[in-house]
């Protein structure tokens, strides 16, 4: 039988009004240190109003951090588990179990391309956290981390500071939020997460490519396969952005292997 664990919780971020989403950050008062590895997800439990058990799995959005986790929310109408977590006020308690999940950075660690939806940005920023941590060195060993993060309004860019103060400390993170419903004062990038994946690689392929041959051979156009042999992409959110974002980069010569993804729904 999985141990079930109590998480507090201890603080309350309201992360867009007009979502209804929230930053939530839990302790687990019984334990010194819970132990996960970024990416993964945890089961929490609870009675609905008939008394029958449920069960509901959520990513954690934060990197392990003593008896610390966070998670990113949504309020989903008619949604038991959501409006119960949205619902929740600093203090109150919750059952858990956990980590569950492959999700996770693979290893050897290679340069990684990293596109989200939504609440599934939650993961990205357990993974960002591991890599470049606030308190202590630069655990990315100089890899290039592509974070692509697509939603259709501006207010529902969740964490955009976090990360746009990643991309403008760290040279090797690179970051694009893109809407697909933007509004006229919206002056960053627009469309489908994928296409802009597409465009990121192609630049990255340009930096990377072998030199000529000789000094009167013409330059190699860019490869983003070639440029992709060395890297892992994680892919995060609803199905019909993951399997869009799938058949992208196998279309671009990326093996399935090298694409590590987690549906929502």
């Amino acid at each position: 039988m999985r141990p079930l664990y109590t998480a507090r919780l201890d603080r309350k971020l309201l992360l867009s009004a007009s979502a209804q989403c929230y930053h939530l950050e839990f302790c687990i008062d019984a334990l010194a240190r819970f132990d996960f590895e970024a990416g993964q997800f945890l089961s929490f439990v609870a009675p609905d109003a008939q008394g029958k058990e449920q069960t509901r799995a959520y990513s954690i959005a934060s990197a392990p951090d003593a008896n610390r986790f966070a998670l990113c929310v949504n309020r989903v109408e008619n949604g038991f588990f959501s409006n119960l977590l949205c619902d929740l006020a600093e203090g109150d308690t919750l059952a858990c179990h956990g980590p569950h999940g492959t999700f996770v950075l693979r290893e050897p660690l290679t340069h990684s391309l990293c596109i989200a939806t939504g609440t599934g940005i939650a993961p990205m920023r357990g993974f960002a956290q591991a890599l470049f941590p606030a308190t202590s060195e630069d655990r990315s060993g100089g890899k290039d981390f592509f974070l692509v993060y697509g939603t259709r309004y501006a207010g529902d860019v969740y964490y955009q500071d976090y990360f746009e103060d990643l991309a403008a400390r760290y040279p090797n993170f690179h970051y694009v939020a893109t809407l697909s419903r933007a509004e006229a004062s919206w002056t960053g990038a627009q469309g489908y997460v994928q296409e802009h994946a597409a465009r990121l690689l192609a630049t990255f392929a340009a930096g990377h490519a072998a030199p000529p041959t000789s000094p009167d051979a013409p330059a190699a156009p860019p490869d983003p396969a070639a440029a992709a042999f060395e890297m892992h992409a994680y892919v995060c959110g609803l199905n019909q952005m993951v399997s869009a974002s799938r058949e992208r980069l196998k279309a671009l010569g990326w093996h399935r292997k090298q694409i590590i993804f987690e549906r929502y729904d």
